[in-house]
């Protein structure tokens, strides 16, 4: 739904964007699709008139600061940019997003509008008292944003003449303003109040550090009306932190299967890596190809790239946005429902006779434990899994989890196995039952090669067939023919087992940039993928064994 009068940069971004009039990857055409889509459906409000006076400002009042010094032009992207972070509210007329992450290739101006969404925010935006803070681990790295701010403002006198540079900020003290270049310091950010945070080339904030300061800054906003925190960065070589953090996290909701409402990503990367040489494919990362940077510009790096793997590796991070093993949530929520639905008033009991391939993803200490059966009839991959928990473990993980595990309990879909830890005797009857009372015959059982010797000693006894499964970038093909099977329709979960796709859609693909490899990880740390990968113990056995059970498995 509308507000205002205006053009509506947004949907003009996107008509370009089907029609192939600009060329973007899948992430942004995923994005604009959503938000193009909850305007007209009243999910989102568009206040074009809010959207305007911020690319107005910026248009009318904000200078380059380096190498030349007129006033900004905005490129097509860059006001449908603007105008979804500053133009979608609330209905109280609120800005909508909390947290604003964008991912863009070098050379494309990202410093110069980070600087000129400062100065809307410190001018315009109407927040008495605010405190904006250009964020980075090191001092020198936080004044570049804050420098670039102060030089273009310079330029213009409606701006400077109300402006005081002070010994460690800038001062508007008609608002009551102040604009602070900070490092990293979690301990004496405790206390902030921030309106705005500025975090500068995210992609190489290390570790826990990093995560935790983005954390301190995003809780110290509670007292703001509307708070936002934008991240603009390159990929970067930093793994397992905040950069790969929102990644996940942002895929996740552009696949839509996250309860995401506060966070907006801007993902300016390339969709296919083997495509690094091509103009076309480099425009998707780098949308100011052609204005900020020639064409010409990216022919002589990619000469040079080609001639050195080191020189590769960087072109990859910084022009196309491949990092080294980052992480993105993997499966469409409606292929995975579509997976759910389809095997809709099916049971075991319809599958008797059938020959199978199991899987079981053992926990550690006290988490659930998987155990699952893949049959395939028709072509068609069938999956039944049975979660284990132990019963003192219960409540405790409804709390920490958030799951609603008594439910999953009450529907027979997690067996209350033991006191403390999971007794894996129950594992073992859950195939053995299998056999002797739909006889559904396990040929083999993929197993995490850490699991438990008891376990796997007792199958074999049994008469099962056992195979290790390391879980790692081995899995790259078993993981690529399950998302084929899936996205053709050819897997369903048996029973309605939420829990299970929920498994699912907790997946995130952590690709190695050079080889392409994949393995599965967890979206986020509280996330848990067990049941999935029981599920891809089963398929993975089922690959390395085929010569030998193929016919079989066909049922």
């Amino acid at each position: 739904m509308g507000k205002g009068s205006g053009q509506n940069w947004i949907a003009e971004y996107y008509a370009a964007i089907k029609s192939e009039t600009v060329i973007v990857g899948d992430w942004v055409r995923r994005l604009y699709g959503i938000l193009t889509e909850g305007i007209a459906a009243g999910r989102y409000f568009y206040d074009a008139r809010k959207a305007e006076r911020a690319i107005r400002f910026i248009e009318e009042f904000c200078h380059h600061c380096e190498g030349r010094d007129d006033l900004i032009r905005l490129e097509l992207w860059q006001k449908a940019m603007v105008a979804v972070i500053f133009g979608i509210v609330d209905a109280d007329g609120f800005r909508i997003w909390r947290e604003v992450f964008i991912v863009i290739g070098r050379k494309n101006g990202k410093t110069l509008l980070a600087a000129a969404m400062i100065a809307y925010l410190a001018y315009i935006d109407g927040e008495y008292g605010a405190k904006i803070y250009c964020l980075a681990p090191k001092l020198d790295q936080a004044m570049i944003v804050y420098d670039n701010f102060y030089q273009m403002i310079l330029k213009e006198p409606e701006l400077s003449d109300v402006t005081k540079k002070r010994r460690s900020d800038i001062y508007i003290s008609e608002t009551n303003t102040a604009i602070k270049p900070l490092a990293f310091s979690a301990k004496k950010s405790d206390g902030f109040n921030p309106h705005a945070v500025i975090n500068d080339e995210l992609g190489s904030w290390v570790g826990d550090a990093g995560l935790k300061q983005y954390d301190v800054m995003k809780s110290a906003q509670g007292a703001r009306r509307q708070p936002l925190i934008i991240s603009i960065t390159t990929a970067g070589y930093v793994h397992d932190g905040i950069y790969d953090e929102l990644l996940t996290r942002s895929t996740a909701f552009l696949k839509g299967h996250s309860a995401e409402s506060r966070l907006c990503p801007f993902l300016y990367l390339i969709d296919d890596p083997g495509k690094w040489r091509d103009l076309r494919e480099l425009r998707k990362s780098n949308p100011n190809m052609g204005v900020s940077v020639s064409a010409d510009y990216y022919r002589e790096e990619i000469a040079i790239a080609e001639k050195n793997i080191s020189k590769r590796r960087e072109f990859l991070t910084k022009y196309c946005n491949i990092k080294q093993n980052s992480s993105m949530a993997w499966l469409d929520f409606s292929e995975v429902m579509s997976a759910v639905r389809g095997a809709e008033g099916l049971t075991l009991a319809d599958f008797r006779g059938c020959y199978a391939v199991g899987g079981v993803d053992l926990s550690q200490t006290v988490d659930l434990t998987a155990a699952s059966v893949v049959i395939r009839r028709d072509g068609t991959d069938y999956v039944s899994t049975r979660f284990f928990m132990p019963a003192e473990r219960l409540e405790k993980a409804i709390a920490t989890d958030r799951v609603p595990y008594d439910v999953y309990v009450q529907r027979g879909f997690i067996t209350l196995s033991g006191d403390h830890c999971v007794d894996y005797r129950d594992v073992y009857r859950f195939f053995v039952d299998l056999l002797r009372e739909h006889e559904i015959y396990t040929l083999k059982i993929g197993y995490d090669r850490y699991s438990s010797a008891y376990l796997v000693n007792d199958l074999k006894e049994f008469g099962f067939h056992t195979d290790d499964v390391y879980q790692g970038y081995n899995l790259s093909g078993v993981m690529d023919e399950f998302e084929g099977a899936l996205k053709d329709g050819k897997v369903k979960i048996i029973g309605d087992n939420q829990l299970l796709a929920a498994h699912f859609l907790n997946v995130a693909l952590k690709e190695d940039s050079e080889t392409r490899k994949k393995k599965p990880v967890k979206i986020e740390q509280r996330a848990r993928i067990d049941g999935f990968m029981s599920v891809i113990d089963a398929w993975t056995v089922r690959q390395k064994h085929w010569p030998e059970i193929g016919a079989l498995i066909e049922n």
